[in-house]
């Protein structure tokens, strides 16, 4: 073992760090050929969990034997290659469903163990890996999906993304962290990778040294979401762009070393930070690397990370293309499709956003007519209406064993009858999610919706939301505020129409769903909830 365990010997570990400490994660990836050639039945129960490290989860029912698979995406970019063996891979083993997910992975349903090594070797044969897309590691890079070509970044993240992503992929040195650890990278000036909420975010900066302007980056440390949920706070450092990989290997040994191993719910790297404070964290943090204090934040503001319609590139004569995937489901189909338009018109590129939209990048000036002319993007259109072009969706009940609603079709249903009954002048982000861990990010939402059980009126349980408000990560992040009462999920619907026809009623002109809870206050929104639910709730 190249490195010291230095928890091993603790007193008290969870249940999960004593079969960590066993078995390492990713040694499931030694044991997957067997369990291929021999069935899901050979798959001893205590080592399901395993497969997390493997970028697989069972799908509920787990006894059924059919696999999520999640992969990773670094960046969201894809080549030509890429999206055509993931288009084929949901097409041949997963019933044609393919997701984009909240961190710009891939995500497939309907895997069976027999399929995973050839699964495994199409992956491979383009560069891609499933392998620490879930687990006690670091999961998939958050970045800008416009890296290289965005007009509105600091610096081309691409390229540190890949040498970073390559270096952690199946290390083990860093394989058995306390618990799940995302970060993000990107030097977009609008924060299109939601840096608050990341373990570990690398965000535009600028620093006077030595009578020079260096481009590079601050450091945010201890976000993350969940039932806990933490802003991400900014560290006292200035990061050069050839020091991002040493300092993300100095705060991941951080976390692997200090993290907590006691208690699962708090093994979050955001409960060291917030236990122990950022200076106490930067102390640490230049234990493994001289860094300079901080230069000068380059946020300008926050787009949400959307990206619709047609925009320049940083190259002279190239356009982007921002397309709406309701709720970032397609199928294969849309996914061969897409890569076709791509490869005929542009450079072959797709690129996923962390919003489950998708762009289509490289574009000369001249076809964009003529690009925007293909049928798809009827479907998957460049100018979404105010609902289903901002609305977000986790997987829900459909295939995760933690949901505890339906989601992905409930979210869409719900957003396109929004846009068929009200008008606005601007879009409300919602986000649904069907259980505490937030896959969906619902606190940086307008209007949160996540999923629990309530009784009805025949004291039986039934699907049901609760409703939180006025979540953002512009100028002062705040997290979304919940408001009293719990609505049965076949009446969501109505009672999200009711209440947003009182937000276009009584909103200013202009003004967006965020500005409108600051200036109204919640107490007065509770309210009208109450009023709305006093009235009694209808079916959607």
């Amino acid at each position: 073992m190249s490195y010291n365990k230095v928890w091993a010997q603790q007193e008290k570990l969870s249940k999960e760090e004593k079969m960590k400490l066993e078995k390492d994660g990713l040694e499931i990836l030694q044991d997957i050929p067997t369990f291929a050639r021999e069935g899901f039945q050979s798959i001893p129960k205590e080592l399901w969990s395993h497969f997390k490290w493997a970028g697989l989860y069972l799908q509920k029912p787990k006894e059924d034997g059919y696999f999520m698979m999640r992969v990773n995406i670094p960046s969201g970019i894809m080549t030509n290659d890429q999206a055509k063996v993931l288009a084929s891979i949901a097409k041949d083993y997963g019933r044609d469903v393919i997701d984009i997910t909240t961190r710009q992975a891939i995500q497939f349903h309907w895997l069976q163990i027999e399929d995973i090594p050839d699964i495994f070797d199409r992956l491979s044969e383009v560069g891609l890996s499933s392998v620490g897309a879930c687990g006690d590691i670091m999961r998939t890079i958050v970045g800008n999906p416009l890296a290289g070509i965005d007009p509105h970044e600091l610096v081309d993240t691409q390229d540190m993304v890949q040498d970073i992503y390559h270096y952690f992929q199946s290390n083990s040195d860093f394989s058995n962290l306390p618990r799940k650890y995302k970060i993000s990278i990107s030097s977009n000036v609008y924060n299109a990778q939601h840096a608050e909420i990341n373990c570990l975010s690398f965000i535009p900066a600028m620093k006077d040294i030595d009578g020079e302007k260096v481009r590079g980056f601050h450091v945010y440390v201890g976000g993350g979401l969940s039932s806990k949920p933490y802003l991400a706070q900014e560290l006292d450092v200035f990061v050069r762009p050839e020091q991002v990989k040493d300092v993300t290997i100095a705060v991941t040994t951080i976390f692997r070393d200090h993290g907590y191993r006691d208690k699962r719910h708090r093994a979050r790297l955001k409960f060291l930070v917030h236990d122990w404070g950022v200076e106490k964290f930067k102390e640490k943090l230049l234990e493994h690397i001289d860094l300079p204090s901080r230069g000068v934040n380059c946020f300008e503001g926050w787009n949400g990370g959307y990206f619709y319609g047609v925009h320049d590139q940083k190259q002279p004569g190239l356009k982007y293309i921002g397309a709406n995937v309701p709720m970032g489901r397609m199928t294969s189909a849309d996914l061969y499709e897409l890569a076709r338009i791509s490869e005929k018109f542009g450079q072959g590129e797709l690129r996923n956003c962390n919003t489950q939209n998708i762009i289509i990048p490289h574009i000369p000036s001249e076809v964009v007519d003529t690009v925007l002319k293909e049928e798809i993007f009827e479907r998957f259109t460049t100018e979404p209406n105010r609902f289903i072009g901002y609305s977000v969706s986790c997987t829900g009940i459909e295939y995760c064993n933690l949901a505890l609603v339906e989601t992905k079709e409930r979210m869409r249903q719900i957003a396109l009858k929004l846009d068929e009954r009200l008008s606005l002048d601007v879009p409300v982000r919602i986000h649904m999610v069907g259980c505490p861990n937030s896959c969906g990010q619902r606190q940086i939402a307008d209007i949160g919706l996540q999923g629990g059980l309530m009784k009805n009126k025949d004291k039986k349980m039934v699907e049901a939301f609760e409703i939180y408000v006025g979540g953002t990560l512009h100028e002062t992040p705040t997290f979304n505020q919940k408001l009293k009462g719990k609505i049965p999920g076949e009446a969501i619907g109505r009672v999200l129409e009711d209440f947003l026809t009182y937000f276009s009623a009584h909103k200013h002109v202009g003004e967006d769903f965020y500005a409108f809870v600051q200036r109204v206050g919640v107490a007065h929104l509770q309210q009208k909830l109450d009023d709305i639910l006093a009235i009694g709730v209808e079916a959607s």
